[in-house]
């Protein structure tokens, strides 16, 4: 008998686990469930969610939810009701009820190498941290936050040059390809589960205010941050006659520094002094304008040498997003 499944996911890393399940599921045993279409862009026209759209496209039926606490959205899912229910980047936290709903339980395709970073932010803080890899874990789910056992993980290498959005891209394939090796196994309920062992450190959901650089720190981990906090919220400053301009790339230069987000001249580049080293800006976007080499900017009143990188007057610092919670 074919075992009836739930998807929930919604950004794009969700979708490659879909093309999975579409392919290994009957239609009629397939429901999809994901967040309602949003406004975005310039024009804040409605959008579907990648993962809406992709069930469009591989006809598999929808549901969208913008909460699962509503009467008429429990008795729909329980009427479907799930043998498995598998979770990718949902966006929403499962309530108890459909926790305990289906027999072979639900299960999430998280974006790390658990427990090393739980929460909203995996990918990010892995390469705002420094780390060489990351992965996804395949685990079982439970009232708390990514704390359940992991059934199976897969790794990947963190380039120099890696990205969130880049890594994000890498790491819905390779989830997708744990998803594909071990659903029978979920099916069965013959996968061993391992409980969580290491330090725990969760993350939190990025806003646009965690984009900011903090020019005390080196620059070493403000490369980082550039790269962790693309392609969304972006990493951005406000120059000392207040021009707020976003650093889309940069490179480390191991020579004296100065005081924290001093611009310094150097043979046409745009140098910034940090806690520890020098900031090469390669490129950068004011502004109201696109993206453009830091070299062409050389004139522009916002990096004149000797005026200061800042986080604009009045700024309040968000709450922190990386938080070390400790060993499990």
């Amino acid at each position: 008998m074919q075992p009836r499944v739930i998807f929930m996911g919604t950004p794009d890393f969700a979708v490659p686990a879909l093309d999975v399940l579409a392919r290994r599921i009957d239609r009629d045993s397939l429901l999809v469930v994901t967040q309602p279409d949003r406004a975005a862009g310039r024009g804040r026209k409605m959008q579907p969610p990648p993962v809406k759209s992709a069930a469009n496209r591989l006809g598999v039926d929808v549901m969208q939810v913008q909460t699962l606490r509503r009467p008429e959205v429990r008795e729909q899912i329980e009427r479907f009701a799930p043998d498995l229910v598998v979770v990718a980047a949902f966006g929403l936290i499962l309530p108890r009820w459909l926790l305990r709903l289906p027999n072979q339980g639900c299960v999430n395709l998280h974006a790390s190498l658990l427990p090393r970073f739980r929460g909203a932010s995996p990918v990010a803080a892995a390469i705002a941290c420094g780390d060489a890899e990351s992965g996804v874990a395949l685990m079982e789910m439970e009232a708390g936050l990514d704390t359940g056992g992991v059934y199976a993980t897969t790794t990947a290498d963190i380039t120099p040059i890696e990205t969130t959005e880049s890594l994000t891209a890498s790491l819905a394939m390779r989830g997708a390809e744990l998803l594909d090796g071990n659903l029978d196994g979920l099916m069965a309920r013959d996968l061993e589960v391992q409980p969580q062992h290491g330090t725990v450190i969760e993350t939190r959901k990025l806003v646009k205010a965690h984009g900011v650089i903090d020019w005390s720190t080196s620059a070493v981990s403000i490369e980082r941050h550039i790269r962790a906090m693309w392609s969304w919220p972006r990493a951005w400053t406000v120059a000392e006659d207040g021009t707020r301009l976003q650093v889309h790339a940069a490179d480390v230069m191991s020579i004296p520094s100065g005081e924290p987000g001093t611009i310094l001249g150097h043979e046409g580049d745009v140098l910034v002094a940090t806690g520890e080293s020098v900031l090469r800006l390669t490129t950068v976007q004011l502004a109201g304008r696109g993206p453009q080499p830091a070299r062409k900017l050389v004139q522009h009143p916002a990096f004149a040498i000797g005026s200061r990188f800042g986080n604009g007057e009045g700024f309040t610092q968000p709450d922190p997003w990386i938080i070390d919670a400790g060993r499990v």
